[in-house]
């Protein structure tokens, strides 16, 4: 009981660390690959079955589609689904959140694999805990929202080495918890593709830790039942593992992900040796930034690690110093297999390297980046338990580094921290994460590309245009820099010249195309421009903005045809809908518009007022002008009530009583201004009977009388005008007696009070009034 309770004092320590390290990561907005993975995919906003995130890759595109990016990770995929459906979208604080507890729970179960696996000492697995919590490489899988892939196929795998492990290590033969490891494999495969490696290190670590069974099996050609039951289980995660990779590798469809030479240049280039060079230095890259994670960057392409092209780079030497280790503990481990003294070096090393190898390391399958830190999330775990194990032989055999050690922990400690929580910082905003990552790699084309995109979108074209000229100088391929460059330049000759490089250098650029297009559409160059549109629809069927184009340059029947199909194409496209209503209501097909028009109100979208208006044109042509006021109503109370008023309980539920209000209010009005009028003449009569000499020796009488009169006067000329000028009449008898109240009899007074009381019903008529004001314009047109 005392160890058990020990054992959660260690974890709890480890978790708060986990926690603490990442908090000021919280505020942080969806920045990066957040946007289309999160932000912009169908998939995690629900407007997509739960089927469709099946089918679908980690950025809501179908893997059959020959663009797809083919990274399947729908579990993931359908934490965030979980995630919107409960927090909402308002902001990314619990998309944070979820995955600061994610890493909280992965360095716990590490702590747990140190303790239970290796056999480290208590103070030994809270260090290893607290190394892993805390290690600055992590930022990028923690910080970066998308980066819950890495943490949520690290806990699986964690989850179903310990399994794996209770069962070998247990006499009595329970296939169900055998089977949960293989489930659990599974889900960390459906996390992230890495995580199918875990299938790989169970194989490998019950190999290490049978070994002299195994052996004595094959030397001896004789099995006993212990042997049958290694061979069973490893039998059962090696067809298990078979399986998967065969449907991981179906789900490709026939097409691997499609790269370009900017993502990985090492992997386009000619030379053989340029490219295995550069690989095994990228391999060798990856351990120092480990080691000492004191540049880090979100995006390592395009002149971030230039090519190694022949033996003489000195970067050579990193990369030679880094394989020796390696062999080094090769035959380290060899020697171990008999004895089986040093479990940490073994299990260390087969989670450093296998994690990393077989998925991202170019040796054996081409991916499309030259570095990533987020890939190092798992491989991580080895790294802590290598330099820990190392640690601790130092401390216990050689007491005169125990100080030195102690000192060198306590600063790496702080380091990794300050360097963590700051990390953090550079991941809030779309703007802090691009301008981090140009002070550490400046040469990199790619982010003064993306600092260009951040520029334009803030409106600041000058500067913009100086990172898409930088960007270019460090990449003169980069088609989309040209491309984007071309739009923020207002000469039509050096535009036509930028899109046409950029179409040199990138043959399929569709933007490229579509802009060249445009431009020419506005100078009249109207062939050029349909051949421009026709490449772009050629290239993508479903490029909507090529459609939209091309029905402005043609006529008739061919426009309606174009319009069809863009909203084939794309059913959700507002903009589309609308373009294809109107050209329906210039065609006098009133009913199929009003259909298109119907269908977009009842979703919010920004062009909603659009569909309304086009509507209400269709149904005044159709003459229906009921349904027009219906319509009108409805609009009405719909907007109100989203922006939380409730002037929307005054409304009538039926148009019918809007007949009756308004026949009351008039009667009414009629009745008020009748009686207004008797009471001027009658006060216009007292007043010529006065006395001169009773007006000269009450001066207040005088004043109060002279107010009266002035009053009465006014009324009359008002009412002399007509009914149409009541509401003014009104307006300045309310003025005048809230004004001069002081110089108004007591009883004229309360004439005043009381009409004010009848007036409220007035306000019924002008809420009408305002409701019918867009029916009036629509009249109008």
């Amino acid at each position: 009981m005392e160890h058990r309770l020990q054992n959660m004092q260690m974890y709890s320590i480890v978790g708060t660390f986990g926690i603490l390290v990442y908090l000021n990561s919280l505020p942080g907005n969806f920045v990066h690959d957040d946007l289309p993975a999160i932000v912009y995919n169908r998939d995690v906003l629900g407007t997509s079955s739960v089927f469709d995130v099946l089918l679908n890759d980690f950025w809501g595109m179908r893997m059959k589609l020959k663009e797809s990016h083919k990274s399947y990770r729908p579990l993931t995929t359908l934490t965030f689904r979980l995630n919107r459906m409960i927090f909402g979208m308002e902001n990314a604080f619990w998309f944070h959140v979820v995955n600061v507890v994610l890493h909280s729970i992965s360095s716990i179960l590490f702590s747990k694999i140190c303790s239970d696996v290796i056999g480290f000492k208590r103070k030994y697995c809270l260090l290893a805990g607290i190394f892993f919590a805390i290690h600055p490489i992590h930022t990028e899988s923690v910080s970066g929202i998308v980066g819950r892939a890495e943490i949520l196929a690290c806990t699986f795998f964690s989850l179903s080495f310990l399994s794996y492990h209770n069962y070998i290590t247990k006499d009595v033969d329970n296939i169900k918890v055998l089977w949960t490891s293989i489930l659990l494999g599974g889900f960390a495969m459906l996390s992230k593709e890495s995580g199918l490696t875990v299938f790989i290190v169970n194989l490998l670590y019950d190999f290490y830790r049978n070994w002299s069974i195994i052996k004595k099996t094959v030397y001896d050609v004789r099995w006993n039942h212990e042997s049958y039951r290694i061979a069973k289980r490893m039998f059962s995660v090696l067809v298990s593992f078979i399986i998967l990779s065969l449907a991981r590798i179906a789900l490709l469809q026939g097409t691997l992900p499609r790269f370009s030479q900017q993502d990985n240049p090492a992997a386009f280039h000619s030379s053989f040796q340029v490219r295995l060079l550069t690989f095994l230095y990228l391999s060798s890259f990856n351990s120092w930034l480990l080691f000492c994670p004191s540049q880090l960057s979100h995006d390592w392409q395009m002149g971030s690690v230039p090519l190694i092209m022949s033996f003489r780079d000195t970067r050579n030497i990193l990369t030679l110093i880094t394989f020796c280790v390696i062999v080094l503990i090769i035959y380290k481990i060899y020697n171990d297999l008999e004895l089986q003294r040093h479990v940490a070096i073994v299990l260390g090393f087969i989670l450093l390297v296998f994690p990393f190898l077989l998925p991202a390391s170019n040796l054996l399958v081409t991916v499309g980046f030259v570095l990533a830190e987020r890939i190092l999330y798992i491989p991580s775990m080895g790294f802590c338990i290598l330099v820990l194990y190392g640690a601790q032989l130092l401390y216990e055999n050689v007491s005169k580094l125990r100080r030195f050690l102690q000192i060198a922990g306590f600063l790496l400690f702080c380091f990794f921290c300050l360097k963590t929580i700051s990390r953090n910082q550079d991941w809030h905003t779309r703007e802090t994460l691009l301008k981090s990552g140009l002070r550490v790699l400046p040469g990199n084309a790619k982010l003064h590309y993306n600092y260009a995109n951040f520029l334009r979108d803030s409106s600041n074209f000058d500067l913009a245009k100086h990172h898409y000229r930088r960007a270019l100088k460090l990449w003169p391929h980069y088609a989309s820099a040209w491309n984007n460059l071309g739009t923020l330049i207002e000469d039509f000759d050096a535009q036509e010249s930028h899109f046409l490089t950029a179409i040199y250098f990138s043959n399929e650029h569709i933007n490229a195309h579509f802009n060249l297009g445009q431009l020419y559409r506005k100078t009249n160059r109207s062939y050029e421009s349909i051949k421009m549109f026709e490449k772009c629809i050629h290239f993508d069927k479903s490029f909507v903005p090529a459609y939209l184009g091309l029905s402005k340059l043609k006529f008739g029947i061919a426009s309606g045809l174009l319009l069809k199909r863009a909203l084939e194409v794309n059913v959700e496209n507002h903009l589309v809908r609308l373009e294809l209503a109107d050209w329906l209501y210039s065609k006098h097909l009133f009913i199929e518009a009003l259909s298109n028009y119907m269908i977009a109100i009842q979703h919010e979208n920004s062009l909603q007022l659009s569909f309304v208006t086009g509507a209400l044109r269709v149904l005044r042509s159709l003459g229906h002008r009921e349904r027009m006021h219906q319509l009108i109503l409805r609009w009405q109370i719909m907007k109100r009530s989203n922006q939380d008023k409730i002037v929307a309980q005054i409304y009538l539920r039926d148009w019918s009583m809007k007949t009756e209000i308004l026949r009351k209010a008039q009667m009414y009005e009629d009745t008020i201004m009748h009686r207004m009028a008797n009471d001027c003449t009658s006060n216009s009569m007292e007043m010529s009977n006065l006395d001169n000499n009773n007006l000269s020796n009450n001066k207040e009488n005088n004043i109060k009388l002279y107010a009266h009169t002035l009053h009465c006067n006014r009324s009359g000329v008002y009412l002399e005008k007509g009914r149409s000028s009541s509401t003014a009449t009104s307006k300045k008898f309310c003025d005048i007696s809230a004004d001069d109240s002081t110089l108004i009899s007591l009883k004229f007074k309360s004439k005043i009070r009381r009409h004010k009381n009848n007036l409220k019903m007035r306000k019924y008529k002008d809420i009408f009034n305002n409701m019918i004001k867009p029916m009036i314009a629509i009249d109008k047109l």
